[in-house]
């Protein structure tokens, strides 16, 4: 029992250092992060000075991206995203604290003119359960007050009808999700289904970056009961290794530490603190289908092996599905990869399943096409001039 009051406390020391970082500026959440400045003069001031984070995931948006921004605060980040995907894109941004929302909010009008277009929407809701809309739910008790039993047994059949019928974020409706310092807020129980929701409402080929902060060795019992360290960023960190197998196993490929900073932001009790952000991929799942295509991997490791258990040996025509093939040729292996296409496409209807599971070479022949007998430039020489060196 005191296990859980403890979890409580924290949940609530969460919510009440953020309503009031909202209102006054509190440094000692934050990292040291620099921004495009070009993007931070449509943004007021009273959002720039309550801006908490560890990284700068905007980077990895593009021009008319949807948006998702998990524990939105203030809107800093949101503003800037708007930005970048220009009237075409969308940005959404999800929070729980009412306090952090109204000042997003506050200022959206003004922003919008700056900018001059307005994409974004702030909802209020719990980044581990992206379906379930907090403002129509407050609306609902308000007027439904739960009272009874049978008043909760309305009220659940009415949260099971939004999060199926009008989910707050919907099914693969997302190109990139983002989030600067905010999943280690998240209670430990409620993790896994964090990296669900977010693997949930990204599209197929979508991909996410996440900064976030991660200790070296895991964080003991006795810290992590500290709601004051909770608060701030330190007790819920996630460990580093873990971190990145949480994504693995929620169905992510392609995950990277694209930033990983060389000095710790903190270190209590020997323990090391440091900003990273992680860049990951959703589009591995679906049919494994035989195309006869290969890749090459370039090197420089002798072999690789990617996140569905295929081994790519340096210089070798390695046989893949298409699915493999187009993850392989894409983002963002393709600087690491040569494509080897059939001389003859395989028409998508035609293809037969292909055994995944192996390691296989596959034969020149394979690709060019049994009947290929083509002879070319066979009399060319090599004097000057000739272009064939």
């Amino acid at each position: 029992m005191a296990r859980k009051a403890a979890v409580m406390d924290t949940e609530s020391a969460v919510r009440e250092r953020y309503e009031k970082a909202a209102r006054a500026r509190e440094a000692t959440l934050c990292c040291p992060v620099n921004y495009d400045p070009k993007y931070l003069e449509a943004i007021p001031q009273e959002i720039l000075e309550k801006d908490y984070g560890c990284g700068d995931p905007s980077r990895y948006v593009r021009e008319g991206d949807t948006v998702l921004d998990l524990g939105s605060g203030g809107g800093k980040i949101c503003y800037i995203a708007s930005q970048i995907v220009g009237p075409k894109g969308r940005v959404l941004g999800v929070d729980f604290n009412p306090e952090m929302l109204a000042l997003a909010r506050k200022h959206q009008p003004e922003v919008a003119k700056a900018v001059g277009w307005d994409n974004v929407t702030f909802h209020r809701g719990r980044i581990q359960d992206l379906a379930l809309p907090l403002d129509e739910v407050d609306a609902c008790l308000k007027a439904s007050p739960v009272r009874s039993s049978e008043d909760l047994r309305r009220f659940e059949e009415f949260a099971s009808r939004l999060r199926q019928g009008a989910p707050m974020i919907a099914d693969e409706s997302v190109d990139v999700i983002i989030s600067n310092c905010v999943l280690n807020l998240v209670r430990e129980e409620d993790r896994e289904q964090l990296f669900r929701e977010m693997f949930r409402v990204l599209k197929r080929g979508g991909r996410v970056a996440i900064s976030d902060i991660v200790s070296d060795e895991h964080v003991p019992e006795t810290m992590k009961r500290d709601a004051k360290l909770w608060s701030g960023c330190i007790a819920g960190a996630f460990q580093e290794t873990a971190f990145l197998a949480a994504f693995e196993r929620a169905g992510f490929h392609a995950m990277q530490l694209d930033k990983y900073d060389e000095k710790p932001w903190k270190t209590i009790r020997g323990i090391e603190f440091r900003s990273v952000t992680v860049t990951a991929r959703k589009g591995k799942q679906g049919p494994c289908l035989e195309r006869n295509q290969a890749v090459m991997y370039k090197g420089p490791w002798r072999k690789v092996e990617d996140d569905d258990g295929h081994t790519l040996l340096r210089g070798q025509r390695m046989a893949v599905c298409d699915k493999t093939y187009r993850i392989l040729t894409g983002e963002p292996y393709a600087a690491e990869m040569i494509a080897v296409p059939p001389i003859k496409e395989v028409p998508l209807k035609k293809a037969k399943p292909f055994a995944c599971g192996q390691t296989a070479l596959r034969a020149p022949a394979e690709t060019k096409g049994k009947r290929y007998r083509k002879t070319e430039n066979a009399a060319a020489s090599c004097a000057p001039g000739s272009g064939c060196c």
